[in-house]
């Protein structure tokens, strides 16, 4: 590191960090409290002069209001990260600071940006000779400050001085960082926009586990999240299930009311679940439990539709009552485990595709081992997922997470209580997309063969598609509108 005695008259800084806001300036001030000399500055310079004024006592920052005094500030090779707006916003401040720099300096996004802007936004400055890194970013406030799940793309030349700056700011799991060189371009954004799909389907698939307790058991929200609180001691240990068990405990002060009663029904989202689930289209990937997660929070908030819907759409005719809830408990709890393994699943099937179709290297298994901290699905069974992925020597890779040993296991003892779950919600009128969406693509996963050979024979009846045949190669069609004998095309 650079020596803080000749900030006056050298460039000194380590790293530097423009765009202020809470994620900016927490990752700041981790840099800064982990011995890195910190630049930092804001299109406003009061919120640089509030984080210096609060929060300088974290370690050694340079401040600066203008762009150029910001970049001047910085040793070579610069490391500059950009936590703007996504967007128009963040090409704004790329293209203001490749003005600025040299050939050999880096600048990072880390910001949610689609994968697509961060491969044509390196592109453009490859010519210039300057790297860009699209780096992922997970964690949410107090990650950034206390150590995130970091998913940093971009050159192998930039980690080389980029990497252990990160890596020593990012979590630890059993003293290994959370963090770790994606691949080139957009590879990191890439990863980090399926980490946040898989984060919506876990979200919705805890939502129904609630629902279900709440709906068919009569446990209120203190109830439940007791029984979350125990959940997170097992299989289920993970942050979204250890937050969930406080949500549910909270008790809204205004009212008396149980927090959870008091929140409006309209789930929110900022667009990474739906890039997950387009580009799993563009790929030809199932990820049917991310889609479910992301049109449950549309329906949501289909306010007028579901007040007109409400009292009027008739449903079952009796409730689901439960006799016995503690057996009832353990089998939403297992549904839920299965209903989550497949969630992970598919979104691996989305990294290993975007892979292959972009030319990228990714190490799942280290990919699966840096989301075992810091980031918001963190959870204990990523230690398993790694251990499916890292494999040695003449190992294969599993075709699919559910065909790795643990797994298999898992879903194995899963079976009666998963089905037993989901027939009864659909008996009684429960929605549960995420949990039926997860069944239905474990069964047609392990079906010899499934429904698609009748969809090839409409297709090619009404648009001469063609199809394939089971006993020959070549592609066919019939002559349907002939005398139906058939060709071969090819």
């Amino acid at each position: 590191m650079s020596d803080p005695a000749n900030s006056a008259t050298t460039p000194e800084a380590d790293i530097g960090v423009t765009g202020l806001a809470v994620m900016g300036s927490n990752l700041a001030r981790n840099f800064a409290r982990n011995g890195f000399i910190t630049a930092v500055h804001n299109r406003s310079y009061s919120k640089t002069e509030a984080l210096i004024a609060e929060h300088g006592s974290d370690g050694a920052f340079v401040p600066s209001e203008s762009s150029a005094d910001f970049v001047a500030s910085l040793a070579v090779p610069r490391k500059i990260l950009i936590m703007v707006k996504a967007g128009g916003p963040t090409d704004a401040v790329i293209d203001e600071l490749a003005a600025l720099v040299e050939p050999g300096d880096i600048i990072i996004d880390g910001g949610n940006a689609k994968f697509e802007d961060t491969r044509r936004r390196q592109a453009a400055l490859q010519d210039k000779g300057i790297h860009f890194v699209g780096c992922g970013v997970s964690g949410g406030e107090e990650g950034a400050l206390n150590g995130p799940s970091i998913m940093p793309g971009g050159s192998a030349e930039s980690y080389v001085s980029l990497g252990p700056i990160l890596e020593k700011i990012s979590a630890h799991v059993d003293g290994a960082p959370c963090c770790t060189h994606i691949g080139t371009d957009g590879a990191g954004h890439f990863v980090k926009m399926v980490h946040n799909g898989i984060e919506y389907s876990d979200m919705q698939l805890i939502a129904e586990a609630y629902d279900l307790l709440r709906r068919a058991a009569g446990l209120s929200p203190a109830e439940i999240g007791e029984t979350f609180g125990e959940w997170n001691k097992g299989d289920l240990d993970s942050f979204l299930i250890e937050i969930t068990a406080q949500v549910l405990s909270q008790v809204d002060t205004a009212t008396g009311k149980p927090f959870v009663d008091i929140v409006l029904d309209a789930a929110g989202m900022k667009g990474t679940g739906t890039w997950t689930v387009q580009t799993a289209l563009d790929l030809g990937i199932p990820v049917s439990g991310i889609a479910e997660a992301v049109f449950a929070r549309g329906l949501s908030s289909a306010a007028a539709q579901r007040a007109a819907a409400a009292g009027k759409l008739p449903g079952p005719n009796s409730t689901w009552t439960v006799k016995d809830k503690a057996a009832f408990v353990e089998d939403v709890r297992i549904a839920l485990y299965a209903s989550k393994i497949v969630a992970y699943a598919q979104g691996l099937d989305e990294i290993f595709a975007g892979a292959e179709e972009y030319g990228w290297d990714i190490n799942v298994g280290a990919v699966a081992r840096i989301w075992r901290g810091g980031c918001i699905i963190r959870a204990k069974f990523l230690n398993r997922i790694t251990e499916a992925y890292d494999v040695g020597g003449d190992a294969e890779i599993p075709a699919s997470l559910l065909l790795a040993p643990y797994f298999t296991d898992a879903i194995t003892r899963a079976q009666d209580s998963w089905r037993r779950v989901v027939a009864g919600a659909a008996q009684s009128g429960i929605p549960t997309p995420g949990f039926a969406a997860a069944l239905s693509y474990y069964d047609g996963l392990r079906s010899e063969r499934l429904p698609a050979a009748l969809i090839q024979g409409q297709r090619d009846f009404f648009g001469a598609h063609t199809y394939k045949r089971v006993d020959k190669e070549g592609t066919f069609h019939t002559l349907w509108s002939g005398d139906r004998t058939e060709t071969q095309t090819a």
